[in-house]
């Protein structure tokens, strides 16, 4: 009986082991996924002797704007770095002031990836008639950075 059991595992262990490789090889990823930009950033601030350590992860939609991220990474780092050494120490210290420094880094991501792959066309207008008041959100979606959903500090070091 004891050796039964002992086959009996052995024969449906490569079923489990296998159940997750359906996929055509070459198929694109489909929904969305995290995308670590390495390595973290360690930048001066705009202050002696003032450094800001940041970690930062991607949530991109679409494998279009992953591939454009990879492809453009230097100018990408390039940009953040110039957006967080142009702040001070007491511009990064409450909650609200880390929340617009991603919201920037939004922006400027959106703004990077669009002009690098040739698209630096604004959203201003179909964002304006969407929502004729103040508050409204820009539509990048039909643009190249349209995959990129939102960006996260993983890591937020001041020194």
């Amino acid at each position: 009986m004891r050796l039964f059991i002992l086959l009996f595992c052995f024969l449906i262990t490569p079923n489990f082991a296998f159940a997750n490789e359906g996929a055509p090889e070459g198929e694109a990823k489909s929904g969305p996924l995290y995308l670590e930009l390495t390595p973290k950033f360690i930048v001066n601030l705009n202050e002696p002797k003032k450094y800001l350590a940041i970690s930062i992860q991607l949530l991109i939609d679409g494998h279009p704007t992953e591939a454009a991220i990879k492809k453009h990474m230097p100018v990408i780092k390039h940009e953040l770095i110039m957006l967080f050494s142009d702040h001070s120490l007491d511009s990064v210290q409450t909650m609200e002031q880390r929340e617009a420094l991603r919201q920037s880094a939004i922006e400027v991501l959106h703004k990077t990836i669009n002009k690098a792959e040739g698209r630096d066309e604004e959203p201003e207008e179909a964002a304006a008639e969407a929502h004729p008041k103040g508050d409204r959100k820009k539509d990048y979606s039909h643009l190249p950075s349209g995959g990129l959903k939102d960006v996260f500090f993983t890591e937020f070091l001041i020194q």
